[in-house]
C-alpha cells in the first residue's frame, strides 16, 4: 500500500508492506498493534512508540496525532486520488459519498439503506492497518446506497456509502 502524508505542510511518500514501512525512501521493520480503538503501538528497533490517533469527523482523511508529547496534524492521500477532481468530493447540497480513506476491512456497516442520518453520525467502521476508524457523515440526510458488505476488503476511494 502506497500512500501520501502531509504532515506540517511537508509531503512523506510512504509504502507498507507487511512488517516493512518505508517512509521517504528509509525502510523500517515494524510492529503495529492497536490495543484499543485510538491507540496505536509501533514497534521498531526495540522501542515501542504509542500513538494516540482521532479521526476528523468530516473527513476520513485527516487525523490528528499524538506521540510521545508532539501532536501532528496529518492529511492521509492515496497517490491515485491525487490524478481525479476533488470536485466529485463536493457535495453540498447533494450526494456525499463516504470513501474508503485507504485499503481495508469493513468491520461493521452502522446505518441501513433508507435511514435519516445528520452530519458527524457513523457511518461504516473500517479497520486499516490494524486500526479502525469510524466514517461519519459529512451532512444531514438519507442513506440511498451501500455499496460495501461487512468482511469486504476495500481499496483506497471505494465509495461504501452514499447519502443523498
Amino acid at each position: 500500500m502506497k500512500i501520501t502524508a502531509l504532515i506540517e505542510g511537508e509531503n512523506h511518500l510512504i509504502e507498507i508492506d507487511g512488517t516493512t514501512a518505508t517512509v521517504d525512501g528509509r525502510k523500517y521493520t515494524i510492529d503495529v498493534s492497536t490495543p484499543e480503538p485510538g491507540i496505536v503501538l509501533l514497534k521498531n528497533d526495540g522501542r515501542v512508540y504509542e500513538a494516540v490517533v482521532t479521526p476528523d469527523a468530516t473527513s476520513g482523511e485527516n487525523f490528528a496525532v499524538a506521540v510521545r508529547g508532539s501532536s501532528y496534524e496529518i492529511k492521509v492521500t492515496d497517490p491515485k486520488r491525487l490524478r481525479t477532481s476533488g470536485v466529485e468530493q463536493e457535495h453540498g447540497d447533494g450526494r456525499a459519498e463516504i470513501k474508503s480513506a485507504m485499503p481495508g476491512k469493513v468491520v461493521r456497516i452502522l446505518v441501513d439503506k433508507g435511514a435519516k442520518v445528520a452530519k458527524g453520525d457513523g457511518i461504516v467502521v473500517v479497520e486499516a492497518m490494524k486500526m479502525q476508524n469510524e466514517l461519519k457523515s459529512p451532512k444531514d440526510g438519507e442513506v440511498v446506497e451501500i455499496r460495501a458488505s461487512e468482511g469486504e476488503t476495500v481499496n483506497s476511494g471505494d465509495v461504501l456509502v452514499v447519502i443523498e
